[in-house]
């Protein structure tokens, strides 16, 4: 969806270094979103992302996108698709059945 969030991320840039940063969150989706942060990250690796509501939930950067405006933008895909993870975004997405 052309939706965004404010999000918070944690875990380990590309230098191996720990970061926790806000984030902004686009074109949510049931699976996940692409972020845009500050930080390099590696492809594989595994973040936490914790919403407004205080829900946290693990995800795992599956491509590095086109920067915009000089800023990493990174696909991000939930680790389990459990209760917390549906309801992360606080949306409810349209069903795939026809």
């Amino acid at each position: 969806m052309a939706l965004s969030a404010h999000v918070g991320l944690s875990g380990e840039d590309r230098r191996k270094c720990s970061f926790t940063v806000p984030a902004n969150a686009t074109n949510l989706n049931r699976h996940g979103a692409a972020v845009q942060l500050n930080r390099e990250l590696l492809v594989g690796s595994v973040v936490l992302v914790r919403n407004k509501r205080g829900i946290q939930v693990s995800a795992r950067v599956i491509a590095h996108l086109a920067p915009v405006r000089g800023i990493p933008i990174y696909a991000i895909e939930f680790v389990e698709m459990d209760d917390q993870a549906r309801n992360f975004w606080g949306i409810t997405f349209p069903s795939n059945a026809n």
